[in-house]
């Protein structure tokens, strides 16, 4: 009988990373241009955590369903965005949240965390014991919900009687919960970095003329948010909120890098837009898939072996 051992050639191992998603509001579409780079540039995608838009993209990509959540965004108008939006003048938020997540749930599906693809840790902000949390198990929207509460803007996500909100106040670009993976490189996406001069974005198409309620609604909104195309209005609240928000993560986010370097960020101007413009989807899943490429294209990954 012929001893014949048989060689088997592996093939060449594809890189893999585990991917830190930060907070900023429409900021964090660019994620998802972000996402699709790395993955085109040859990187498996094996851990993944994120604070506020950074845990809602970073969740449905771990899912498998980011494709259909991009082309959903994408085709959101200003009134799309604000039909997503219930008002709500009790509890302590303006915003109940629930309208948003329901659709949400029902476009990505109900999920698990731990029945996930991809290891997925959401950051959120324990109000009660003042504390970050990472969420690793549960309904995975419950998770997205509790870590996008801005505070006075969404209300608390309440669970097992403790008010969980924004991760971004303590953890706005969450390397920490990935320290511990497997993967070979550790990529952050920070879209509260350094303001930039950029190219002025796309005229927003004519809206028809309003009457009666959808006037009264346009003008509320107006007022609130401040109007971006008139620079001589004073910016309104949520305006200031977030723009002291922003100042304060961009802080956080700092001392953040500086604990737990990852090797490599990729940075997206803070004033790329305002929060609420989700409307400005596919320029600013364009913008995350630039800049992706641009830091990808200059790294020279260190190898661990």
């Amino acid at each position: 009988m012929n001893d014949r051992r048989e060689l088997v050639v592996q093939p060449h191992a594809q890189p893999t990373v585990a991917l830190a998603l930060g907070t900023g509001g429409a900021r964090g579409l660019a994620h998802i241009g972000a996402i699709e780079a790395v993955a085109a540039a040859g990187y498996r995608i094996t851990a993944v955590s994120g604070s506020s838009m950074g845990a809602l993209i970073g969740g449905i990509h771990a899912a498998g369903k980011l494709d259909v959540y991009r082309d959903w965004v994408c085709a959101l108008q200003k009134m799309d965005v604000l039909k997503l939006v219930d008002w709500t003048l009790s509890g302590a938020g303006l915003i109940k949240g629930d309208r948003i997540i329901g659709v949400l749930r029902e476009l990505i599906g109900p999920v698990n965390i731990e029945d996930l693809p991809i290891p997925f840790t959401a950051v959120a902000t324990d109000l009660d014991r003042e504390r970050e949390i990472w969420l690793t198990r549960g309904p995975l929207f419950d998770a997205i919900r509790a870590s996008i509460a801005i505070p006075t803007i969404f209300r608390p996500h309440p669970v097992h009687g403790h008010r969980l909100v924004d991760g971004g106040l303590m953890n706005p670009l969450p390397l920490t919960p990935l320290l511990q993976s497997p993967s070979d490189y550790t990529v952050a996406v920070n879209v509260n970095g350094s303001p930039e001069t950029l190219a002025a974005s796309r005229a927003p198409a004519k809206q028809p003329a309003r009457t009666g309620l959808r006037s009264r609604v346009a003008a509320f909104v107006k007022r609130t948010i401040g109007n971006h195309d008139d620079k001589e209005t004073e910016p309104g609240w949520m305006d200031t909120l977030t723009q002291s928000l922003d100042l304060m993560q961009q802080n956080l986010t700092g001392f953040r890098l500086a604990a737990d370097r990852p090797d490599l960020v990729i940075e997206i101007p803070r004033n790329a837009s305002a929060v609420y413009e989700f409307y400005r989807a596919s320029e600013l899943i364009e913008l995350g898939r630039e800049r992706a490429e641009r830091a990808l294209a200059a790294w020279q990954p260190q190898s661990r072996g």
